[in-house]
């Protein structure tokens, strides 16, 4: 499981010219599945992505999560993020989960977020999304099982 976390002080997905998922200040999170990955995996990493302390404290240190600020949370399913790009110059995603498997456990991934408390927007599995953000920073950091 990879996830791709990044801070913003807005963001959105449109699929086919129409808004699906929109937040104000908060995390859009790029997940990704790749083969092996567990249900224990989703679990850890949702609390993962709503508790690291990303957002700025009064003294302008990372000090704060997103359940701190209040922030708002926009998921989006990418399954690129699986992908090996060590040999040539085309990725390989033989390693990306079956797309059934990878929806359930987007699914998952999503309740877990909003079971922390937090609201949460999501993209559309398997849709051509356009992804817009306004990253704060930028702040970026890419999360793997070995993080947790």
């Amino acid at each position: 499981m990879k996830v791709c976390i990044q801070r913003v002080l807005s963001g959105k997905v449109e699929v086919l010219g129409e808004i699906v998922g929109e937040i104000g200040q908060g995390i859009v999170a790029l997940v990704g599945f790749e083969k092996g990955d567990l249900k224990s995996y989703v679990d850890k990493m949702a609390s993962k992505v709503v508790n690291l302390r990303i957002f700025e404290d009064a003294s302008g240190k990372m000090n704060l999560s997103l359940k701190d600020i209040n922030g708002e949370l926009l998921v989006v399913p990418n399954f690129t993020l699986a992908a090996d790009c060590k040999k040539g110059r085309r990725p390989s995603f033989q390693s990306s989960e079956d797309p059934t498997k990878a929806e359930e456990m987007f699914n998952r991934f999503v309740e877990k977020c909003r079971e922390e408390g937090v609201t949460t927007k999501t993209g559309m599995f398997g849709a051509d999304m356009k992804v817009y953000i306004v990253n704060d920073g930028p702040v970026t950091f890419i999360l793997t099982n070995e993080e947790l």
